[in-house]
């Protein structure tokens, strides 16, 4: 029975035989002479009658002192690593194991006994059965149950040397280079140890890629350097992991696409203003279209979802709208279809706030992932309005049209106010060309304000932001590492300055010029 499947408290109590005292008071009266109680245990373990509830109390006991059960004990070890474990309860098994991990980390002279026992299970024990005269004994054909135990064995033992030793990220290119690039090597011949080789490697790296000087002197500083050279052998790894015989392994590739997003979970949505580390996901979803998609669409449950903290919706977004733009392996159909995703969850949520009755307030705090979905929306637009534009204006004029951004700019919760000024001036003068939507009035009026108001997480009174009240980053904004650098280029789409400027009147070329120039001097800082 599964341990999840016990009724711990409605269940009658397990009788078990016990030869009277606990673990520790017996390896004291052991140490003074008194063997009786350790033989009745070492008896007690070696009994093939022995119940699960029993083995899972001794292995509890005696786990809680594994670090007296040096050399001298080795009789009572070999007596553990007799028992027969194989075949019994998860629970069992999962205790079994976390007393193995913990013996060889504590007592390595073990670790060979440890290892052979294991070892020892990779053949099943033959079964004789004899019908009519005829030996009906079973194959003796490998058991792959037992070889992904001794795999579960070997990364709880491993993991925390392999962690351990990884070099100080002061320590040189080389040095670093080579390190990962045998760590990656393990996952090759212990696939089941990959998500956590890979969670420890993409944490050292992002330490390199948040600590690093600004973005201008990057290339110029060791930091990155290191950074650069660690990123090209994550993704040779990458490509070696999805390519056989130049042709995509399907299958290898979902996989190390599965442990990838179990990592950017954890280390790379939570971490803000890393620059680079994220671009492994960028390059293996160009590998094929249906890995973008499968990419998109996680970072679009994470943005919808009212279970998430608001903090990581909004990273999403951000992520979103940054990889539709950049992105040139998306086609304009995928780009469309998730900004039908993002505009309809927008609306959505306009039509909720005005059917509340509740005066409007440009609260951050309360509409954060609403405020990140817009501006992912401006954002993708801003880019790829040209290819959405392009072989059918007609068409392509009629979908700008039929987005509603004049519902979503003019709502009483004011996206443009709390928007990047350079989003908001390159969206305003997009619109504008294209007769979608106008939006300086309301720019000049947002200027005329006070800066949007966010209410502090101590309580009390709210306080003015900064032009950057979302916190917001691109995540895919431009790729600065050299030589990992050459990988992302042809994919990549660069920022175009668009001639469409000198339609525009001359006050408001000049305002959408010094909100330029502000934020690039944003940007820099």
């Amino acid at each position: 029975m599964e341990i999840n499947d016990r009724d711990f408290l409605n269940s009658p109590p397990v009788k078990t035989v016990r030869f009277g005292g606990n673990v520790a008071e017996m390896l004291v009266k052991y140490k003074r002479g008194d063997c009786t109680d350790y033989e009745l245990l070492k008896h007690q373990l070696g009994d093939p009658e022995i119940k699960d509830a029993q083995i899972i109390n001794w292995l509890q006991e005696i786990r809680s002192c594994v670090t007296q059960l040096t050399k001298e004990h080795e009789q009572l070890i070999y007596t553990i690593l007799r028992l027969q474990w194989v075949g019994r309860s998860q629970a069992v098994v999962e205790e079994y194991l976390a007393f193995l991990s913990n013996l060889v980390t504590a007592q390595t002279v073990y670790l060979c006994a440890c290892l052979k026992m294991v070892v020892s299970h990779f053949t099943p024990k033959r079964v004789t059965i004899c019908e009519a005269g005829v030996d009906m004994s079973d194959s003796d054909d490998e058991d792959e149950s037992n070889f992904s135990l001794f795999q579960i064995f070997t990364s709880r033992f491993l993991m925390p040397i392999l962690q351990e030793n990884f070099p100080f990220v002061q320590k040189s290119s080389r040095t670093l280079e080579c390190y990962v690039h045998n760590l990656l090597r393990v996952t090759v011949y212990i696939p089941s140890i990959r998500g956590e080789v890979l969670e420890v490697i993409i944490g050292k790296m992002l330490k390199l890629d948040v600590n690093q000087p600004s973005r201008t002197a990057v290339m110029g500083h060791p930091v990155a350097e290191r950074l650069d050279v660690l990123m090209a052998v994550m993704m040779a790894y990458i490509k070696d992991i999805c390519f056989v015989n130049g042709s995509l392994h399907v299958g290898r590739t979902k996989e190390l696409l599965r442990h990838l997003l179990c990592v950017f979970d954890k280390l790379i949505l939570p971490t803000h203003a890393s620059y680079h580390v994220q671009y492994t996901i960028f390059y293996l979803c160009s590998f094929r279209l249906a890995l973008a998609e499968a990419f998109l669409d996680h970072l679009w449950k994470i943005l919808q979802s009212p279970s998430q903290p608001a903090v990581l919706r909004q990273a999403a977004a951000g992520f979103m709208g940054s990889f539709l733009a950049r992105a040139k392996f998306i086609p304009v159909l995928t780009v469309r279809a998730c900004m039908d995703l993002l505009l309809s969850w927008i609306h959505h949520y306009i039509d909720g706030h005005d059917s509340s009755g509740r005066q409007a307030c440009c609260d951050i705090s309360l509409h954060g992932p609403f405020y990140s979905a817009c501006q992912a929306i401006f954002y993708t637009l801003i880019f790829r309005h040209r290819a959405i534009l392009e072989g059918n204006m007609k068409k392509g004029l009629e979908y700008l049209q039929n987005m509603n951004l004049e519902r979503v700019v003019l709502c009483q919760l004011n996206p443009l106010k709390v928007c990047l000024p350079s989003v908001t001036t390159k969206f305003a003068a997009i619109t504008r060309k294209y007769q979608v939507v106008f939006c300086y009035t309301i720019i000049e009026r947002n200027n005329r304000n006070v800066l949007p108001m966010v209410r502090s997480t101590a309580g009390g009174d709210c306080v003015t932001t900064n032009t950057n009240p979302l916190d917001s980053y691109f995540p895919f904004d431009p790729y600065l590492l050299k030589r990992s650098g050459q990988l992302i280029e042809p994919l990549y789409q660069v920022w175009e300055e668009p001639v469409d400027m000198e339609l525009l009147p001359a006050k408001k070329r000049h305002q959408v010029r010094r909100h330029m120039l502000l934020n690039m001097a944003l940007m820099r800082n």
